[in-house]
C-alpha cells in the first residue's frame, strides 16, 4: 500500500511540476526558440550579403571590360584621323622635352577640356564633342582670319639685344623674369589695321600666354585689332607637338583662313592654310604686302578654301616662271 502511494505520488509530481520547474522549463524552451530564430536570420543575412557581393563584383568586371573596349575603340579612331606630326622646334615657344610615345593612347591627355564618363574614362581632347574655343560670331557673314604670332607677325629674341628691335617685353616664366626683344615684320601695322576692318582677326599662337599676351598688348594697345587671342593651352598636343585645330573654333571652315609659318601647326586643315616664309630680321621682307592682295579679293568666294587653292596655285605658277 505504501509502495502504491509512493508510485502515485511520483506520477503526480511528473504530471504537475512545481512553479519553479515551470519557469525553468519555459525559460529553456524560449531560449531554444530564440536561438533557432537568430540562426535562421543570420543564415538569411549571410545569403543576402553573399548575393550582393557577387552582384557588385560582376558589375565591376563588366565596367572594366567596357572601359577597355571604349579606350581601344577611340584609340583606333584617333589613329585614323590624326596624321603623323614631325614638327621641329620654333622660337617663341617650348617643345616638350619628353613627348609620349603614343599620345592618342594616353587617357590623361592635355589640359585639356575634359569629358568624363562615370566609369572614369576621359576622352582624348580631339574627341570631345560640342567644344568651342571662341564665342559665337558677333557679326554674321564675316570671315575669320587666324594669324600665328612668332616668325609670322614678329620675331623675338632674348639677351643679348639684337641690332634692331621695336619693343621689349619682360614676361615672368616659371618664376623668372625673361627679357625678350621684339622685331615687327615690315608692313605689320598696316596689314593688321586693314584686316581688322573687314574680318574677325584671331591670333592663335603656341607661345606661352605670359609672353604672348605682352607682345599682343604692344601690337594692339587699344584692343581694336584682335577679336580673340588663343594661346598654347588652346592647341592640341600630339606626340609632343602643338597643333591648331580649326574645327574647334566654332566657325564654318569654309570661312576660315590660317596664316602660319609652320606647316605642322595647321596639319589638320591644310586646305585652309596659307603658308608664310618665316621672318627673322629681313627688313626687305614683303610677304604681308603680298598677302593683302589675297584678302582684298577672298570675300567674293563662298568657300574661302577655293580662294586659298587658287591663290597658292598662282604663287606656284609665278615661282615656276621665275
Amino acid at each position: 500500500m505504501n509502495q502504491d502511494r509512493e508510485f502515485m505520488g511520483s506520477k503526480l509530481l511528473k504530471k504537475h511540476p512545481t512553479r519553479s520547474g515551470k519557469r525553468h522549463y519555459h525559460r529553456r524552451r524560449h531560449h531554444h526558440h530564440h536561438a533557432h530564430h537568430h540562426v535562421y536570420h543570420r543564415r538569411k543575412y549571410c545569403t543576402t550579403k553573399t548575393a550582393s557581393v557577387s552582384l557588385i563584383t560582376a558589375l565591376n568586371s563588366s565596367m572594366v571590360k567596357c572601359r577597355r573596349r571604349l579606350v581601344k575603340f577611340f584609340s583606333k579612331i584617333a589613329r585614323a584621323i590624326i596624321p603623323e606630326c614631325d614638327c621641329g622646334p620654333a622660337l617663341g615657344f617650348q617643345v616638350l622635352q619628353n613627348p609620349p610615345m603614343e599620345y592618342l593612347e594616353n587617357e590623361s591627355g592635355p589640359p585639356q577640356f575634359d569629358f568624363e564618363f562615370d566609369t572614369g574614362i576621359v576622352l582624348p581632347h580631339h574627341l570631345v564633342v560640342n567644344h568651342r574655343l571662341l564665342p559665337p560670331l558677333a557679326t554674321e557673314g564675316k570671315k575669320t582670319i587666324v594669324l600665328d604670332l612668332d616668325e609670322t607677325l614678329i620675331h623675338s629674341s632674348p639677351d643679348p639685344p639684337p641690332k634692331s628691335y621695336d619693343f621689349v617685353v619682360r614676361p615672368e616664366i616659371e618664376g623668372k623674369t625673361v627679357t625678350m626683344y621684339v622685331l615687327k615684320r615690315p608692313g605689320l601695322d598696316e596689314f593688321l589695321k586693314e584686316l581688322s576692318e573687314k574680318f574677325e582677326v584671331v591670333v592663335f599662337t603656341a607661345g606661352l600666354k605670359p609672353y604672348a599676351s605682352l607682345v599682343l598688348d604692344n601690337l594692339d594697345p587699344e584692343g581694336k585689332i584682335f577679336t580673340h587671342r588663343l594661346y598654347r593651352e588652346a592647341c592640341k598636343e600630339i606626340r609632343g607637338r602643338y597643333v591648331k585645330d580649326l574645327s574647334e573654333l566654332g566657325r564654318d571652315l569654309g570661312e576660315v583662313v590660317i596664316v602660319d609659318d609652320n606647316p605642322k601647326s595647321y596639319s589638320l586643315h591644310p586646305a585652309n592654310a596659307i603658308p608664310m616664309k618665316a621672318f627673322v630680321d629681313d627688313m626687305e621682307d614683303r610677304e604681308l604686302e603680298k598677302l593683302m592682295v589675297f584678302f582684298r579679293q577672298c570675300s567674293v568666294f563662298r568657300d574661302i578654301r577655293e580662294a586659298v587653292r587658287q591663290y597658292l596655285s598662282h604663287l606656284a605658277g609665278d615661282g615656276d616662271n621665275k
